[in-house]
């Protein structure tokens, strides 16, 4: 393997030209940066990534902290992020908490171990104890999805997106509207999302009985059993609409629905929120919210590309728009 000293020596130049020209640093005549690059050419160098990260004291890689990397919600991110990170020559590597809070802080200390050069967070849950060990890291840091005092956050309206979806239904004629959600310690998906379900029906002065209002977890199976209490909690007084906080949640309580013998729409209304893949190509197709999940990846590429650049600004946050996509589930 040809070394940056054999290049010098074959261009007839210092190690220190040859290390400007590499690194497009420094003054180069133009003869001798044309006599480098043609031994370059020749001998088809490839600068070592080890060596170029001593030089610089960056490594070129962004580290990722994922809830759930297996989500549609966690592939559609990391799109979006690397679409604008590979054009700048960065790689991501990615860690998974399969939504373990303690898992968080695990991997803030092993990603800062590895020397990335910025990490992004897509948090559930926003504790003291993980802001501080954030505030400790003293390197380039965005979140997704939730808000950190201080830091570059990049954001869905979670609240104002589910009183439109409320509102939606309101429209449609519904006025007995239910609602699955998830715990309210994921401040943006359980507390934000349910607070603008009651906010929407405390404005429009509409009756919510309590077994209407269930909390389950990310999955399929949540929404069925959620769905199944809605039912037998009410049964003298059935909503004729339901809202689920996830498609997935959704796709579960249709699930039971259809097992109940009830239709949907015809019997009762159904709407999520996310706009996953699958939820275009289950029948009834869903009605959904769209939160535009690439390009939350793309604005936290670009913010961990500016803080990596010198950008200092103390607090930034970033609202993504979404759009409701209305379908055939109401």
């Amino acid at each position: 393997m040809i070394t940056i000293k054999e290049i010098a020596e074959r261009a007839n130049v210092s190690r220190t030209t040859v290390s400007r020209v590499l690194n497009n640093s420094g003054y180069v005549s133009e003869e001798a940066k044309k006599r480098v690059l043609q031994v370059i050419e020749e001998t088809g160098y490839v600068p070592s990534e080890n060596a170029k990260s001593l030089r610089t004291k960056k490594t070129k890689v962004i580290g990722v902290i994922l809830p759930k990397i297996s989500t549609e919600t966690s592939s559609r991110l990391v799109k979006g992020m690397d679409e604008i990170l590979a054009k700048e020559g960065y790689q991501i590597l990615l860690t998974n908490t399969n939504l373990n809070p303690e898992k968080e802080i695990e991997y803030l200390k092993l990603l800062k171990s590895r020397h990335v050069d910025g990490i992004i967070l897509s948090a559930t849950n926003i504790n003291r104890t993980l802001v501080e060990e954030i505030y400790n890291l003293k390197i380039p840091f965005v979140t997704v999805g939730q808000t950190i005092s201080g830091l570059a956050n990049v954001v869905f309206d979670d609240y104002q997106a589910t009183k439109d979806m409320v509102n939606y239904l309101i429209q449609k004629g519904h006025t007995k509207i239910a609602f699955i959600g998830v715990g309210e310690q994921d401040r943006a998906v359980g507390y934000l999302r349910k607070k603008g379900y009651l906010d929407a029906i405390k404005e429009k002065n509409l009756h919510v009985e309590t077994g209407w209002v269930q909390k389950g977890v990310f999955n399929v199976e949540s929404g069925y059993e959620s769905m199944k209490a809605i039912l037998l909690d009410a049964a003298e007084n059935k909503p004729t609409a339901v809202l689920a906080v996830t498609d997935r949640l959704a796709i579960g309580a249709m699930q039971y629905l259809s097992e109940a013998g009830l239709s949907v729409p015809d019997d009762i209304a159904l709407v999520g929120m996310g706009a996953s893949e699958l939820a275009k190509f289950i029948s009834p197709a869903l009605t959904t919210i769209d939160f535009s999940i690439e390009e939350a990846g793309q604005e936290a590429a670009s913010l961990i590309l500016q803080k990596i650049g010198g950008e200092n600004y103390q607090e930034i946050i970033k609202t993504i728009p979404y759009r409701l996509v209305e379908r055939s589930s109401v």
